[in-house]
């Protein structure tokens, strides 16, 4: 790219004045347990069970829970790679809940995933130019100069060599598998990204550069990213908003800065603690003090009722057994489902 194509690059417009490219509403994932000689339905794992989101064209959501809340599951559900048992998905103005394999292939185009495993989401008996070209001979796509130079300027452009086009996955490490992985999402420019754990199994060392990577495409391209993780330091780097998940449910939706500093959600709360401080004297002098949780997480077959974090609360009262907190907007951009929400300095209504 020349000096004069570069600067006709538009500066994006800051995540909050843009409009919505995802919109969630009321989404749920059921997985049926049937059992019996009939193979009865005999209860189900709620596994995403009611959840709303929006997502600003340019921006980053980050994800954050622990294993088993339901992130990834809803990850697959946005990018259709399951079947939602209800709600509504909206992508760029359109429903897409419930659009079958041939009414999605279009929309392909603008809507990928990066996967949490690099070694399983490359199959090592294709070379990395079979593997990042496959989007255009699916889509039917001819871009300009050929198929091998746009691998490899894709390759290029994630931080490889053009020359890795004839090589095999095996022979790399899991970061650059990482990066072919990347890349082949960025084959077709899509509009958005759900990035499922994308860091979480490579190196600490290689992480940081991941996510550098990330955060750089996203300026050239104009991305927008769905990031789903449960390391909260990833996290708070590449995000502008986040939203916080626990058996399911989405129990708080915040700016990046305002959920670090005065997060409002008892879990949310615990979960900040748990970061490490790794210097003593800030460990004990204004860090925040360690919350232990009670209790394991319940089973997602049968939830409590009313409020699902109650269980293991240290704030819980009787309202909290009977009725479910709404998500709802306790100020301007920060949204949190529970009755007795931290409301300390700088979280007055």
């Amino acid at each position: 790219m020349t000096d004069t194509q570069a600067a006709v690059i538009p500066t994006p417009a800051p995540a909050s004045d843009r409009e919505p490219l995802l919109r969630v509403s009321g989404l749920t994932r059921h997985f049926p347990i049937r059992g019996g000689l009939l193979r009865r339905q005999t209860g189900a794992v709620r596994a995403v069970d009611g959840i709303d989101f929006t997502v600003n064209a340019g921006e980053t959501l980050g994800v954050v829970g622990e294993s088993g809340c339901g992130k990834s599951t809803m990850g697959r559900l946005v990018t259709r790679l399951d079947e939602p048992t209800g709600g509504k998905i909206e992508f760029d103005g359109r429903d897409i809940s419930h659009l079958g394999v041939g009414a999605m292939r279009p929309l392909r185009r603008d809507l990928q995933m990066i996967f949490q495993d690099p070694y399983s989401s490359l199959n090592p008996r294709h070379t990395v130019g079979t593997i990042v070209g496959a989007p255009f001979k699916l889509q039917k796509a001819e871009p300009a100069g050929g198929v091998k130079k746009a691998v490899q300027e894709l390759l290029e452009l994630c931080g490889l060599s053009p020359e890795h086009y004839n090589r095999y996955p095996h022979e790399f490490s899991g970061g650059q598998r990482q990066r072919i992985g990347i890349a082949r999402a960025l084959a077709l420019r899509p509009k958005m990204i759900i990035a499922d754990e994308p860091v979480s199994a490579l190196d600490v060392s290689i992480q940081a550069q991941v996510v550098n990577l990330l955060d750089d495409l996203q300026q050239e391209l104009g991305l927008t990213y769905l990031i789903i993780a449960h390391d909260l330091s990833v996290v708070r780097h590449v995000s502008d908003r986040v939203a916080v998940m626990y058996l399911g449910k989405v129990v708080e939706i915040a700016d990046r800065d305002s959920l670090y500093a005065s997060p409002m959600h008892p879990y949310t709360n615990a979960l900040m603690s748990a970061v490490p401080v790794p210097d003593p004297r800030r460990r004990h002098s204004g860090g925040r003090e360690r919350i232990l949780l009670k209790g394991d997480v319940p089973s997602p077959i049968n939830p409590p009722s009313g409020c699902r974090f109650r269980t293991r609360c240290w704030k819980a009262q009787e309202i909290c057994a009977t009725q479910e907190p709404p998500l709802a907007a306790r100020k301007t951009g920060h949204q949190v489902a529970c009755h007795f929400p931290e409301l300390g300095e700088g979280n007055e209504e």
